[in-house]
């Protein structure tokens, strides 16, 4: 299956900064809206209807965490701007899920884009969808394309039974945790690709063929969709650990440092895999090369031994009156025992040589 890497911008051609525009698929009919709310006492989780119910959430001491799933409803997400005062760029960026990772720096807030991996089971395929972090003072907003299923339920939980320091800790805590469900979830894609990577290894030494180079180029292509997906990442994680906004604390400088290094991690993979497709692209043009030759080799020793044989029946079969060898009474079993005896000898001699 293709993979469309640029989504079409054409409608938003000519349009001025702002113009909330959704660009990419709809990945799911309604919008969800799920919001956390918590503290070292407790926890409570509601479903509200409207965006702008969040409203009363800012003004409290607690930490907030709107998840949003499905963004594309540009009315649902115009009172969201307004429930939170977002900048207009900001919101047309969530709604463009076109975007690679990176870190905006608002002042009150900060927004940052990141790209959510989940491996499809029934094809392996590699699929994204984009999602938006906007981090406050005392809540953190994830907006969701919409896709089924999350990487956040580790989080959820945690929250909910007070597992850990997330319930003692601030919003840019919470904004790290959500930052590091989504890189540990690339170590589990890694893991299959690599699967899947052994498994072509050993079809590409024992009987390489047609599907074996189109599942090479298959796995280059999502290497270089995952490339272009986690690169940009590192720039996003070192900008947070630098502490240049007051929304991050110090203490959790430490843990983005540690969300850094798994990300160092995970490029290096990337790279790695990358250079051995790249190899195993060679050892197929190799080997089909090597079995070119061996077909060939055969079909000139072949040839070969038939090109004196050749002669001799053309000569015999020339149509002249007088060939004293047509007046022969043995004549016709002695070319047959010329030319075995040729056919043998060149063979021993190709044998001897190892030419077969």
């Amino acid at each position: 299956m293709a993979r469309h890497t640029l989504k079409k911008r054409s409608r938003k051609a000519g349009l001025p900064p702002g113009s909330l525009i959704h660009i990419g698929e709809k990945k799911t009919a309604d919008m969800k809206i799920t919001v956390l709310d918590y503290d070292e006492h407790g926890s409570s989780e509601s479903v509200p209807v409207q965006l702008d119910q969040c409203m009363a959430y800012r003004a409290t001491p607690t930490v907030t965490w709107v998840d949003i799933e499905g963004g594309h409803d540009i009315e649902a997400l115009e009172k969201l701007g307004l429930c939170f005062g977002l900048h207009p760029l900001v919101m047309e960026d969530i709604l463009n899920t076109d975007q690679r990772p990176k870190l905006e720096d608002y002042g009150d807030y900060l927004y940052i884009v990141l790209r959510m991996l989940s491996n499809d089971p029934e094809n392996g395929e590699v699929s994204s969808e984009q999602v938006s972090l906007i981090l406050g003072k005392n809540f953190v907003l994830s907006i969701q394309e919409g896709a089924e299923g999350d990487v956040f339920d580790p989080v959820r939980v945690r929250i909910k039974n007070d597992k850990g320091q997330i319930r003692k800790l601030g919003a840019d805590y919470l904004a790290y945790s959500l930052i590091d469900a989504i890189v540990d979830n690339y170590f589990i894609i890694l893991e299959k690709i690599g699967e899947r990577i052994e498994i072509l290894e050993e079809n590409l030494i024992s009987d390489p063929g047609p599907e074996t180079l189109q599942l090479l180029h298959h796995l280059k292509r999502e290497m270089i969709y995952l490339r272009k997906s986690v690169w940009p990442l590192r720039e996003v994680i070192s900008a947070m650990q630098r502490r240049d906004s007051s929304l991050i604390r110090e203490g959790t400088g430490y843990y983005l440092r540690d969300v850094y290094d798994h990300t160092i991690q995970v490029s290096d993979t990337i790279e790695t895999f990358r250079d051995m497709l790249s190899g195993m692209l060679d050892i197929y043009l190799s080997s089909v090369s090597n079995r070119m030759n061996a077909v060939m080799k055969v079909l000139t020793v072949i040839a070969t031994i038939f090109m004196p044989l050749t002669w001799i029946a053309g000569i015999y079969g020339m149509n002249f009156k007088h060939m004293p060898e047509l007046e022969w009474r043995w004549g016709y079993e002695a070319v047959w025992l010329v030319m075995l005896a040729v056919a043998a000898g060149m063979i021993v001699y190709f044998k001897k040589k190892k030419w077969s």
